[in-house]
C-alpha cells in the first residue's frame, strides 16, 4: 500500500513538472546547439517597450547588457555591425496583482508579474536562432506592513530597514516594495535568459 501511495506521489510530481518545465515560454527550433559555432560577438538592441510603465525598456536592456558583460562566452558590442548574433525583445507588460489578502480584504501580498518576447538572431545571414515568446516572470512583495518579514533573507538583502517600515505607511511601503521587485524582475530575466542562451552551446 505504501508503495503505491509512494509511486502516486512520484507519477504527480513527474507530472506537474513536466507541465511546469513544458510551459516555461522558451521555445527552440530544433534540437542540439542552435547558435553557430564561429559566433564570438553579441549585441543587445534596446528592447521595445508595450507596458505602461515608462523606462523599463531601458531597464530591461541595461540589466542584460550587464549580465552578458560580467559573464558572456560571448563578447559584448556596442554597434550592431561588430555583432554576430543579435538579441532584441519586446516587453510585453509588468502588472502587480493582488496574491493574499486577511479576513478583513486587507491586502498582504502582491505579485509583480512581467511578460517579455525574446529573440535571439544570426546578423549574417539573417536569421532566427530561437524565439523566446511569453517569458513571464513574478516576484512576490509585501502589500503592507503586517506582511514584512524582517527576519526573511529578502528582506535582509534589500533596502529598507525595521526602522524604515516602522516609519512608512503601507501606501509608501508597497510603492518602495514594488520598486525592489521590479529591479529584483530585471536582475532574475537577465540571469536566467544569459543561462537559457549558455545552454545552447
Amino acid at each position: 500500500m505504501a508503495q503505491t501511495i509512494d509511486r502516486r506521489i512520484i507519477t504527480i510530481i513527474s507530472l506537474v513538472l513536466g507541465v511546469a518545465l513544458g510551459g516555461c515560454g522558451y521555445q527552440f527550433g530544433g534540437g542540439g546547439s542552435l547558435l553557430p559555432k564561429d559566433a564570438q560577438t553579441i549585441f543587445v538592441e534596446p528592447f521595445i517597450n508595450r507596458s505602461r510603465d515608462v523606462g523599463l525598456d531601458k531597464e530591461l536592456t541595461t540589466a542584460l547588457r550587464g549580465e552578458m558583460y560580467r559573464k558572456g562566452r560571448l563578447r559584448l558590442v556596442e554597434q550592431v555591425e561588430q555583432a554576430d548574433v543579435i538579441l532584441s525583445g519586446v516587453v510585453r507588460s509588468l502588472e502587480s496583482i493582488t496574491s493574499s489578502v486577511n479576513r478583513f480584504d486587507e491586502v498582504l501580498q502582491m505579485q509583480a508579474q512581467m511578460i517579455v518576447d525574446v529573440n535571439l538572431r544570426r546578423r549574417e545571414p539573417n536569421e532566427i536562432l530561437w524565439r523566446g515568446p511569453a517569458i513571464t516572470l513574478t516576484q512576490i512583495y509585501a502589500g503592507s506592513r503586517g506582511a514584512v518579514v524582517i527576519s526573511s533573507s529578502e528582506f535582509r538583502t534589500g533596502t529598507l530597514n525595521t526602522s524604515d517600515v516602522r516609519r512608512m505607511t503601507d501606501i509608501q511601503l508597497t510603492e518602495a516594495q514594488q520598486s525592489g521587485a521590479r529591479e529584483e524582475l530585471m536582475d532574475r530575466f537577465a540571469q536566467e535568459l544569459f543561462q537559457r542562451l549558455m545552454e545552447m552551446f
